[in-house]
């Protein structure tokens, strides 16, 4: 096995493989000239596709504008893992940590999304290739069964169904000699083609009426006093009222800025494992699964039988660093390929990868989307999902416009809403911080969990990081 990730990865093409397999409809138009609209939303990755969806099914003669820099789902939302939770703060244990008192508010409404996104799909057909196998998080060194065992009482608390998995009944499930055991964290968890989920938002989002401007970058975003300018190359638009939804993108309000990095996280996808392979590893129920390290693997199968392996080496470029040129990365992609074979030697010579890619999470310091209001209160962002965001958006997106109409609800009334995170410093203590922070991480985990004093004092100022 020596060299043969380097012969798998050979091949493999530089593109993401939920875009490159997608069925994409014709581009919309470029914005071209002047056009008004009660609700303009920037961004047609998750969050402006629902959006724009739940501000037509509230009001369906609202006139709603969709202006989108490239192709829909083209950031974040065609380039992640597809795993979809009903979790709007990262998770049962970052959320009770940060706001134990309103946690359980906050697991209910998760769970009424979360509800409300399958009802969506549903009511409108969105094949997607949903599917609600699960998520099981893996312990492969002996410290991280403690740390999983603790967790069954409280996930079952807030409703969730969990299994323990010692090591034989988790080799039974998927057969990997670096496994010592899982919890298989079975509500409120799906696997989806992310692609296929946002072209049929795209879809639902255009028959209720939203007008879709493709190829249509806003270079400035102002207030002329009654309303939202937004200008691209060719045109404007003038709202009522605006949803940012650019997340990791370069922020077009200064304030965004101070709270949102952009982390490059790096994938692979195998080609399609043949009878033998599938039998080598079992996996038969098709669980999502990560690791419990701080640098952690996520890893799922395709509903074509392929394996997605991705995470671990999350990277921050200097100055936000962002664009095509930091989506391939080869010493990245090398090491995900070895990590891959040592995780699963009996693919070794067999298995190649198709795809590899590259792309941005829009990190905070909370894990977790935060929001925020602008231009009088005309223009609400949501941002900060920090990788969790294919099911989060839809309640981030909800917020924002419940923001943005000055509407007051059960969600905007919490403090998980009406707060922000802790900003990152200005550069250069930005990139020496998140350096060194990455180091310690690594090196938490080659000592047995222990966390130095650099991730000790992060803990106690709530910037716990992990990758």
């Amino acid at each position: 096995m020596t060299s043969w990730h380097l012969e798998a990865l050979a091949t493999a093409a530089p593109v993401p493989y939920w875009l490159d397999r997608a069925e994409a409809p014709q581009a919309a138009a470029r914005l071209v000239g002047a056009q008004d609209a009660d609700l303009l939303i920037i961004g047609a990755g998750f969050t402006g596709l629902w959006a724009a969806i739940q501000a037509l099914e509230d009001d369906p003669s609202r006139d709603v504008v969709v202006l989108e820099g490239d192709r829909v789902g083209w950031g974040a939302t065609g380039r992640n893992g597809g795993f979809c939770e009903a979790s709007i703060t990262h998770g049962e244990e970052n959320g009770r940590t940060r706001w134990p008192d309103e946690y359980p508010t906050l697991h209910r409404l998760a769970a009424d999304s979360y509800a409300g996104l399958k009802a969506t799909l549903d009511r409108h057909g969105i094949d997607c290739a949903f599917e609600e196998t699960g998520v099981i998080a893996v312990a492969r060194e002996e410290h991280e069964i403690g740390w999983l065992t603790d967790r069954p009482a409280a996930e079952a608390e807030a409703g969730d169904e969990v299994v323990w998995l010692d090591r034989d009944a988790m080799r039974a499930e998927v057969d990997s000699p670096t496994y010592l055991g899982g919890l298989w964290l079975k509500s409120g968890r799906a696997l989806v083609d992310p692609a296929r989920l946002a072209l049929g938002l795209r879809r639902v989002a255009v028959e209720l009426g939203a007008r879709l401007y493709e190829h249509s970058a806003v270079t400035r975003l102002s207030d002329d006093g009654s309303a939202v300018l937004a200008e691209a190359a060719l045109g404007h638009v003038r709202a009522r009222r605006c949803v940012l939804a650019t997340n990791a993108y370069p922020p077009l309000l200064r304030r965004i800025g101070a709270y949102v990095v952009p982390v490059y996280d790096y994938v692979l996808v195998t080609e399609p494992l043949g009878t033998a392979e599938r039998a080598a590893i079992g996996w038969r129920n098709r669980q999502g699964l990560a690791d419990c390290t701080n640098q952690f693997h996520y890893y799922r199968q395709t509903d074509d039988g392929r394996i997605l392996w991705g995470g671990y080496d999350a990277v921050y470029h200097w100055r936000n660093g962002f664009g095509p040129g930091y989506e391939q990365r080869a010493a990245t992609h090398e090491l995900l390929a070895r990590q891959f074979f040592e995780t699963f030697p009996q693919l070794a010579g067999t298995v190649r990868f198709s795809h590899r890619w590259g792309g941005a999470i829009d990190t905070c310091s909370r894990f977790s989307v935060f929001f925020g209001t602008a231009h009088g209160g005309k223009t609400a962002y949501a941002a900060g999902y920090t990788g969790l965001g294919v099911g989060a958006t839809r309640f981030g997106a909800r917020v924002a416009l419940d923001l943005a109409d000055g509407r007051e609800t059960e969600a905007t009334r919490t403090a998980f809403v009406r707060t922000k995170p802790i900003p990152f410093p200005p550069e250069p203590l930005r990139y020496a911080g998140i350096t060194l922070t990455r180091h310690e991480l690594a090196r938490a985990d080659r000592n047995a969990g222990r966390r130095g004093l650099w991730l000790r004092a992060l803990d106690r100022v709530g910037l716990g990081f992990d990758s």
